[in-house]
């Protein structure tokens, strides 16, 4: 993407709100964000045209402007729409247009949009461990939606795959299964069961897409007996060996066939592709890819989540290797009691930092409920919301570690010193003590009063270990960055770091317990020589881009990265909260009767600096 770019505008097309963001070039050379405007998406009567929200958004940061800019950008507002559009003078990067002032126009306009609904899809594999795990996996990386997933050997009868697929209407079914050269008969079978049960598809006339990406000696035969009511389309195959996975050409296709089946759908969608200088992209799968993208470019290992009303979006990038899952039933409003099902009633309550009856607690929820757009009144409004949050964000996150694995069924080769090490295929990849930065987006973490408050949320559902960077989306512009970054990353990184993410700080956390009252960790640098005993949090003010240099020496039996008892020389870095130390040990347990659970949760929120209730 050329250098030349001054100006860019943003927006993100979601299912209730159109969010719009401009960036701009500075006196310096580097691009930050100077206005965020948002209006309702109007994708439904009596506008039915997507675009009428872009341009409200798009109007109210033009007023934005003419009231305030940030400092060292020029004062002015700036002229963004031109006849009833959005003016920008780059399309797939050649001009198409000029401006005659500097206010005038954007040189580049991207979007995002979910505002036709989510990508909803069913997997249809083979082995349900092994090739449909597979697939479930370049679907949910792709943005999807996962409604189910169909198996040889997943316990059901033809006939109830066949119900299920009547009745889930999914936009797309993604099929796998078998080596190149591997198992043709299983796969026949399978596509025998979706030819009977004919799907439609939710939105028009048009044929369900089905993408096969299996066994390539089988293709002409699955479109064969597929037919000509089901639109085929071949992708190279997901598992081509048992060694390998090979997920890019599956999900470019679902991408190709989202854009065309289910965002065609939304009013004015076409006129938003003619409006942009590039393709439109769903909107989570740019959270992926900006994700994606810094932690290939950073050389670091990410852990990101998006904890919205009604699902929880959890994307990690450990190796390289980038995995999203959804959790469709985990939110807190909608959801809410979903979460509380599966959670619990006691796993809630004992994140309360107050004495509270059961009953009460699941009314509280079920309130909730049933007014989802509500929020917090009271002080202890707000700690039974954060109790809840807890459970949903270690739940999404158990489902996450559970599908992000390495392959199954694969064969390892062992030294002699590993023939005692049994270790198993199919393992998860998220190792916590390797991950380098939490990134909390939604909001319950991106608009609590107090960024310890998003902080020890994560702490206490995450339970990083070793050391780890805490940071919190602040206005939710990840989808806008996340396509800006597949034209132009500089830009999208350099917004990414200063306006998107603020750092609260990073977490010391030694892996292992010891007795209580002994000193867990010391940290020493050059102000500060800190010995933190067990079971307590200490936070050592240090503001945001202030470093330190460090030696943090744990107790023998315990590990901060280097092993257990070793010592780790690094340079720390603080933000809104400071650097923790969270000496609470690993696997974190909190005390089993109220009264002393009680006490240590509300020595945990003074410790972070919080106000006790």
């Amino acid at each position: 993407m050329s250098q030349d770019i001054r100006r860019i505008v943003a927006t993100d097309c979601g299912s209730t709100t159109t969010k719009a963001i401009l960036i701009e070039r500075n006196d310096s050379g580097e691009y930050r964000l100077v206005a965020r405007g948002e209006a309702p998406t109007t994708v439904e009567k009596p506008f039915e045209d997507v675009t009428v929200g872009v341009l409200n958004s798009i109007t109210e940061m033009e007023e934005i402007t003419g009231e305030s800019v940030p400092e060292g950008f020029p004062v002015g507002r700036r002229t963004l729409i031109k006849d009833d559009r959005v003016w920008r003078l780059q399309k797939n990067g050649s001009p198409t247009d000029t401006r005659s002032k500097p206010d005038e126009a954007s040189d580049l306009y991207v979007s995002t949009s979910s505002a036709g609904g989510g990508l909803q899809m069913m997997v249809a594999g083979v082995v349900k461990s092994m090739s449909a795990e597979s697939a479930e996996r370049a679907a949910l990386g792709a943005g999807a939606i996962l409604m189910d997933t169909l198996a040889v050997d997943d316990g059901r009868k033809d006939f109830q795959k066949v119900q299920r697929l009547r009745q889930l209407r999914p936009d797309i079914i993604l099929m796998s299964g078998g080596t190149d050269g591997g198992t043709k008969v299983h796969l026949v079978d399978m596509a025998e069961v979706i030819h009977r049960a004919d799907p439609k598809p939710r939105f028009g006339d048009m044929q369900l897409p089905v993408i096969f990406a299996g066994n390539k000696e089988v293709r002409e035969e699955v479109k064969e007996v597929l037919g000509e009511s089901i639109a085929v389309k071949v992708v190279d195959n997901i598992r081509p060996t048992l060694e390998e996975e090979n997920l890019d050409p599956a999900r470019d296709e679902i991408h190709e066939l989202f854009l065309e089946h289910v965002m065609q759908q939304a009013p004015g969608y076409n006129k938003l592709l003619d409006w942009t200088s590039e393709e439109v992209m769903a909107t989570p799968n740019a959270v992926g890819k900006l994700m994606e993208s810094y932690a290939r470019q950073e050389n670091i290992n990410i852990l990101g989540v998006d904890i919205g009303g009604a699902t929880t979006d959890v994307f990690s990038v450990f190796e390289g290797i980038y995995n999203r899952t959804v959790s469709a039933n985990l939110g807190m409003s909608y959801s809410i009691c979903n979460v509380l099902k599966e959670a619990g009633t006691e796993n809630i309550a004992r994140w309360i930092p107050i004495k509270l009856d059961p009953f009460e607690v699941r009314n509280r929820l079920r309130n909730k409920m049933i007014r989802p757009t509500t929020i917090p009144q009271t002080y202890e409004d707000l700690l039974i919301e954060q109790a809840v949050s807890r459970e949903a964000l270690r739940l999404a996150f158990e489902h996450h570690k559970s599908l992000a694995r390495s392959l199954k069924g694969t064969q390892q080769q062992r030294d002699v010193g590993q023939i005692f090490e049994q270790t198993s295929t199919g393992e998860t990849l998220i190792k916590m003590m390797n991950l380098d930065m939490i990134i909390g987006s939604g909001g319950v973490l991106s608009h609590a009063p107090n960024r310890a408050q998003s902080a020890l949320m994560m702490l206490d559902a995450y339970e990083p270990e070793g050391v780890t960077m805490i940071t919190v989306d602040s206005i939710f512009m990840m989808p806008h960055l996340g396509v800006l970054s597949e034209h132009f990353y500089e830009a999208a990184r350099q917004v990414f770091e200063y306006d998107c993410i603020v750092k609260c700080g990073h977490c010391i956390a030694p892996t292992g317990t010891v007795k209580p009252g002994e000193t867990a960790v010391t940290v020493r640098g050059a102000t500060i020589n800190e010995a933190v005993p067990a079971g307590k949090i200490k936070v050592i003010p240090l503001g945001r881009g202030e470093f330190i240099d460090v030696t943090i020496e744990p107790h023998r039996n315990l590990d901060v990265g280097a092993g257990k008892g070793k010592s780790r020389s690094m340079k720390l870095e603080g933000g809104t909260v400071g650097v923790m130390i969270d000496a609470r040990g690993r696997p974190f347990q909190l005390p089993q009767t109220d009264s002393e659970r009680i006490e240590k949760l509300r020595e945990w929120l003074q410790a972070m600096g919080l106000p006790m209730p």
